[in-house]
């Protein structure tokens, strides 16, 4: 079943030049999605995108918006690094009875993002189950660090105690905090959907993870019906354990003091309270998501061209809608 299902995932590669990195993720993946016209989400990992996106205009011209075909490989990939997070997205395009959007990133961009969340765009959506069909890079290895850190990062805010399913909404819920299209183009039970659509592979995730916390006495679990119920150490020591494991993009909220250190500057970070560390880890995430998020939607709208922005976005507003009216 699992072949089945990676072959039929990895037909829309047909269409396109050889790529390092390619994992389909979003709503089309769920159990509990009934619609079955919704787009299938691609991310496709790539050594040199003006390259890539020079071979995909000789193939899959159709793909582009027109005055994106134009400008050439150049300028779209400078839309995406310049402008958006990154990434060049394709919506809309027909593959056999589907649809799919797929988004091209550069491979080194990928990797910085999983390991250091300088965008926190693409490391955000590496923190929910992905269906990886390609990885030449060691991609799901190295998005250890990224599942660690966002473990962290969920752990500092939430509550002394709370249920598997609480840390995996709020682990979900990370790459949302003060992104602008939760106020009006999003389904406002997205991460209830996501969580109780994927529990399982949430589990296969992050179990083994969480264990190793578990192991050094941060959290102690319980059964809870079918899920696992935790305690965590709310002690300075246990906060100051969590909040070294984050990258320094959220860290350096919280001190503006350095060091100099072999003609580096280093800094020092000194965590008074749970509090202070929870308050610093919204406010970092918030704002890496609020600019990320803002900076790809102008890029989509560039990129896709209006017609298909509009498309994109009035299909957006509909779910949204009827999500808050139901």
């Amino acid at each position: 079943m699992e072949e089945l299902k990676t072959a039929d995932l990895a037909g829309p590669l047909e269409l396109f030049p050889p790529v390092d990195f390619c994992c389909v993720y979003g709503s089309a993946l769920l159990p509990n999605n009934n619609d079955k016209n919704s787009m299938v989400d691609y991310i496709l990992g790539v050594p040199d995108p003006i390259k890539w996106h020079l071979e995909n205009l000789e193939r899959n011209r159709r793909h582009y918006s027109t005055w994106m075909v134009r400008l050439g490989p150049r300028a779209i990939t400078r839309v995406a690094d310049g402008i958006g997070a990154g990434v060049h997205f394709n919506p809309f395009v027909e593959w056999r009875d589907k649809k799919i959007k797929y988004g091209v990133v550069r491979m080194h961009d990928l990797a910085m993002d999983i390991l250091t969340w300088d965008r926190f765009y693409l490391s955000g959506r590496l923190q929910k189950p992905v269906h990886v069909v390609i990885d030449n890079w060691d991609v799901e290895k190295v998005n250890l660090i990224n599942l660690k850190m966002a473990i962290s990062a969920s752990l500092l805010l939430l509550p002394p105690e709370f249920t598997e399913e609480d840390l995996y909404a709020k682990i979900c819920s990370l790459s949302y905090m003060g992104d602008l299209r939760m106020l009006f183009a999003e389904d406002k039970n997205k991460v209830k959907k996501i969580v109780e659509g994927s529990f399982k592979l949430f589990q296969s995730m992050y179990k083994p993870l969480i264990q190793e916390h578990v192991f050094d006495g941060l959290l102690s679990t319980s059964p809870h019906g079918k899920q696992a119920a935790f305690k965590q150490d709310f002690c300075l020591s246990a906060t100051s354990s969590l909040f070294s494991c984050l990258p320094w993009t959220v860290q350096r909220r919280i001190s503006g003091n350095y060091e100099s250190e072999s003609g580096t500057m280093t800094p020092q970070i000194a965590v008074s309270s749970r509090e202070v560390a929870a308050k610093c880890v919204r406010k970092a995430l918030r704002r890496l998501v609020m600019v990320s998020s803002a900076r790809q939607a102008v890029s989509g709208v560039l990129a896709a061209g209006g017609v298909n922005a509009a498309r994109y976005l009035g299909k957006k507003i509909s779910k949204a809608w009827k999500s808050r009216t139901s």
